[in-house]
């Protein structure tokens, strides 16, 4: 037989409080910081500290489950009465569960969705990052369930159903909301649920049957690859740009003309940022890295030494978490080695300047290229001054054209698409051309990371066998039709 009580608590004497003698009993008084006067019993322990007690505000009750294990667990009731009604429903359903009228699971679930879903979503985003999920992932996924949750009264995890998640998806699109935005949600909330059936929380996942949005009919972006004469042209500008924008007259007569002076610190500087940021554009081109992934590589991963040069790339900074060794080109593998080379140089000449110890070599903590934050930003800008997209300022705000004449645009992922699109073209196979791009699916690299314009498809019928005529016509005859 289960019993209800008020949980007893103890804890350090408050400061400030005054010890006084009530019923004939020692009593602590103090005030809380919205005034109010509280009182416990002092008592002193068994190391001489002297604390108060008291009880807890609501009842909890214990009773042993569907196991016969004793549990205790609140009530959330003030009231005795009602405390005990909350005792009887918990041993009736330890009473089914023992029956095998339902299951242990089944109880479980049911406890569960009467909690706030806030609780499960914290629980989740916690999951998510002690399993070593990205911050930008679990950010952004906890963001979205709790959108769709807050815009559909979705206050409870019983309450969520196929029926308002639907209604809410139907409402986006009717707003604008791309197809693929759509599904971002979508994916979200179904790991959501997905996580909630696999811990208990609910019995199944009640999303499974929830719809997928059409995303090639409503397609909002599609990239493209760059030709050969674009790279060349966005390295340029990537070199140059950074010491042509300083040399810049910002007013005066000239205003917009080269001319102003800069010191040769300062140009080098310049220089040597341009050439960095054409190196990045390089290295993502021609080895298919992502511009996260390549933030991430360290000197410490760069191995020349091998027959073939390569970057080894981490599982917890590569996009399906498993990590990879990266071969680079002889011609690649020298520049990065010639960039190392100069930033030896500089810090050395940094260590002479302050007097501090030269070192030898750099730390294998040093980031191999520095790719900033901004990077899509300066990606833009390095476009427009290579002539393959514009910019133009409209309300105050700059805005960047960069599609051609299909609707298709240009951004830094694009340099990924350029990888993919040119080992079709060179005629690598399609599984070598999948393992270059780390996809598990082959289809993904065909059909998504190949731009077919700059496939020569025209060639590739010449190549085809040529057949016999199949109406032999004498000269002056007419072909039938």
């Amino acid at each position: 037989m289960g019993t209800v009580f008020r949980k007893a608590w103890t804890s350090p004497l408050p400061p400030g409080a005054e010890v006084v003698t009530l019923r004939d009993r020692p009593t602590a008084r103090w005030r809380l910081r919205n005034g109010s006067l509280r009182t416990a019993e002092v008592l002193t322990d068994e190391r001489g500290r002297v604390r108060i007690r008291g009880r807890t505000a609501t009842f909890v009750a214990k009773y042993r489950d569907g196991c016969g294990i004793w549990t205790v667990v609140p009530t959330g009731c003030k009231d005795e009465t009602a405390a005990r009604a909350v005792l009887a429903r918990l041993e009736r359903r330890a009473e089914l569960i023992r029956a095998g009228v339902i299951t242990r699971e089944e109880d479980e679930a049911g406890r569960h969705g009467t909690q706030p879903l806030s609780e499960h979503l914290e629980s989740w985003t916690e999951h998510l990052r002690t399993k070593g999920s990205t911050k930008h992932w679990w950010t952004q996924a906890g963001r979205r369930v709790k959108r769709i949750c807050d815009e559909r009264g979705i206050k409870r995890l019983r309450d969520l159903s196929v029926a308002p998640v639907e209604r809410w998806m139907r409402e986006q699109s009717d707003a604008g909301m791309s197809a693929g935005t759509r599904n971002g949600y979508r994916g979200a909330l179904m790991a959501f649920a997905n996580w909630c059936a696999r811990t208990a929380r609910i019995a199944a996942n009640p999303l499974t049957h929830l719809v997928t949005a059409d995303q090639r009919s409503d397609r909002r972006r599609t990239r493209r690859a760059l030709t050969d004469d674009e790279l060349m042209r966005l390295l340029d500008a990537a070199r140059r740009r950074p010491l042509a924008e300083a040399s810049t007259l910002q007013c005066g007569k000239r205003k917009g003309q080269q001319g102003a002076k800069i010191s040769g610190a300062y140009r080098e500087r310049l220089e040597r940022l341009g050439r960095e940021r054409a190196l990045i554009y390089k290295t993502l081109v021609l080895t298919g890295l992502r511009k996260g992934e390549l933030a991430s590589i360290t000197v410490g991963q760069v191995d020349f030494t091998g027959p073939v040069p390569y970057l080894l790339l981490h599982a917890r900074d590569e996009k399906n978490r498993r990590g990879a060794e990266i071969p680079i080109r002889a011609d690649l593998a020298a520049e990065l080695r010639a960039w190392m080379d100069e930033k030896l140089a500089v810090a050395q000449a940094e260590a002479r300047e302050r007097e501090e110890p030269i070192p030898a070599r750099l730390p294998p903590t040093t980031k191999l290229l520095t790719v900033s934050n901004g990077l899509i930003r300066i990606f833009d800008r390095d476009l427009a001054f290579a002539g393959i997209a514009r910019i133009e300022k409209r309300n105050g705000k700059e805005v960047v054209f960069k599609t051609d004449e299909r609707g298709r645009t240009i951004d830094i992922h694009a340099l990924r698409h350029t990888f993919g699109t040119h080992l079709c073209r060179a005629g690598v196979p399609l599984r070598t051309a999948q393992a270059a791009m780390r996809h598990s699916d082959p289809s993904l690299t065909a059909n998504v990371y190949t731009d077919p314009k700059l496939l020569d498809v025209a060639g590739a019928l010449e190549k085809l066998p040529v057949l016999e005529p199949v109406w032999n016509a004498r000269p002056g005859s007419a072909i039938p039709t």
